[in-house]
């Protein structure tokens, strides 16, 4: 299995309009749940963040395998919400991604 772990810090923005954001990342991603094949679990926190955080959406997801991952970052549900929900607010991405 392969986790696959996304840390977003977002663009500057309003807090309202940030709050949106997250919340919008969080819906669309965690609704790809049973969409992609591989796809075994997918959670995105947006709340608790404490001020020591440099991240202000993490996305802590579980697949199959790392062909599973491919599949997954190819998939086009995927690329709607990371085109459409993600990357346009997003300014800075990291990921770790891992076999357990």
């Amino acid at each position: 299995m392969v986790k696959h772990i996304i840390l977003w810090t977002l663009k500057d923005m309003p807090e309202d309009d940030k709050a949106t954001v997250k919340a919008g990342i969080k819906e669309g991603l965690e609704s790809l749940k049973g969409k992609v094949p591989g796809l075994i679990d997918i959670k995105v926190n947006i709340s608790g963040r404490l001020a020591s955080s440099n991240a202000d959406v993490m996305l802590d997801s579980t697949l199959e395998s790392p062909e599973a991952l491919k599949i997954y970052a190819q998939h086009p549900d995927h690329l709607a919400v990371a085109n459409g929900k993600v990357r346009p607010y997003t300014a800075q991405r990291s990921c770790l991604d891992f076999e357990i």
